[in-house]
């Protein structure tokens, strides 16, 4: 069955017409054409006309999620989320070499500052951040989304966040799994109703402030004083817009200081917890030992190194946002590596392939950052669901015709 979408010439002005080198791995055909409507009252076209598109082909693109705060390990996560699925996630060749996109054999992933309406000087200009919606095109947005979820090719704006101007845009092309990734993902209703999974990313104060001052300093060349200052100015809006998506995301991971050390003031240490909402089309929580339990556990001893203040676990019930939810935390960080393995042995519903395959995937990016704590072991739990996801989704649709015929 053929996907239809009426898009008016506004929102297609960084659409391009079809032609075969376009067409993506599951695009049969692709048909355009225009019509306008007269005024009658004024005797003149209106000077709005419309384009339908139509997608023939077996599968759509599936949509991911993910919000965060500007410096809250976004990039990091993508990294990890693509190893899972294989190859590596570079830009777009021959392209601009400050895209913000990166493409790998099944991923794409879309940074949403793109979708700035203002670019740095106009947000100073009247007075908004880049978390205000003001300072955002949410209608293109939707728009480019959707063309790319029903296999429509786009010409996707850039924001260059070195020079912060908008760019002349690039061509992406419908992939098989579309990451939107950015401030803004649940924030607009249409948007969040074509996504399949979303996570958000929660970073307390604390430790976001930790991060932001070893990125922004070490790559960005940003003064102490310009962060801190960028923190405060930002604060309002992170609150007033950002933060309140968690409450859609279908997983989220929580980032706090530990709890092992009393008064700890270093954020060496963390405590993340990886919140899982229930009854999650295609998802099933990870649990530890038993499945709907309340459990505490401290692993150190002869299977695990732990040195001072160790490592302990929860998992549990909760309700989050009026949401029943899963949650799996961990306190503290690993001494080796390779040891990870016992715990894994002890989670269930990780989606893994093989036998060890959470502990092969961590050992592989030993040197991204949150490596030895529950940081990178959840975000690689999560990126090995969201290719069950993607299967599973899959494996639907391809039922589907079959159980019409019957």
């Amino acid at each position: 069955m053929a996907a239809c979408t009426v898009y008016s010439t506004q929102s297609l002005s960084t659409i391009p017409t079809p032609s075969k080198t376009q067409l993506s791995f599951h695009q049969k055909q692709v048909v355009f054409y225009t019509t306008s409507r007269r005024n009658s009252k004024r005797g003149n076209h209106s000077g709005r006309s419309y384009v339908i598109t139509c997608a023939a082909g077996d599968s759509q693109t599936v949509v991911i999620g993910l919000a965060a705060d500007s410096g809250c390990g976004k990039s990091t996560f993508m990294r990890r989320l693509t190893s899972v699925f294989g190859g590596a996630a570079e830009p777009p060749k021959g392209g601009n070499p400050d895209s913000n996109t990166l493409i790998s054999d099944t991923t794409t992933v879309i940074c949403l500052d793109d979708y700035h309406s203002l670019d740095r000087t106009g947000r100073k200009e009247k007075g908004v951040t880049a978390l205000d919606p003001r300072a955002n095109d949410f209608d293109l947005m939707y728009d480019q989304v959707k063309a790319l979820k029903d296999g429509i090719s786009v010409q996707k704006p850039i924001y260059n966040h070195v020079t912060g101007l908008l760019d002349p845009p690039e061509l992406i092309k419908p992939p098989k799994i579309l990451v939107i990734e950015g401030l803004h993902p649940m924030f607009d209703s249409r948007v969040r109703e074509l996504l399949d999974f979303s996570i958000y990313l929660d970073i307390s104060n604390e430790v976001k402030f930790a991060w932001k001052i070893q990125r922004d300093m070490a790559e960005r060349g940003h003064s102490l004083e310009s962060i801190k200052a960028s923190i405060e100015a930002r604060k309002p809006d992170f609150e007033a817009y950002i933060d309140p998506q968690k409450q859609y995301a279908d997983a989220v991971i929580e980032v706090l200081p530990t709890q092992l050390i009393p008064n700890d003031n270093e954020g060496k240490i963390l405590r993340v917890r990886l919140i899982q909402k229930e009854g999650v089309k295609y998802f099933s929580p990870v649990y530890l030992f038993d499945e709907g339990s309340t459990i505490s556990w401290i692993p150190c001893g002869r299977k695990l190194t732990c040195s001072y203040p160790g490592i302990k676990f929860f998992y549990g019930p909760e309700t989050y946002y009026g949401n029943e939810v899963s949650v799996v935390e961990m306190d503290g960080q690993f001494d080796r590596l390779d040891e990870l393995i016992y715990v894994e042995s002890h989670l269930s519903n990780l989606s893994t392939k093989f036998y060890g395959e959470v502990t092969q995937q961590m050992l592989k990016h030993a040197d991204f950052p949150g490596s030895n704590n529950g940081t990178g072991l959840f975000q690689t739990i999560i990126g090995l669901k969201i290719r069950d996801l993607y299967e599973q989704l899959i494996a639907s649709k391809a039922e589907t015709p079959v159980a019409a015929k019957a």
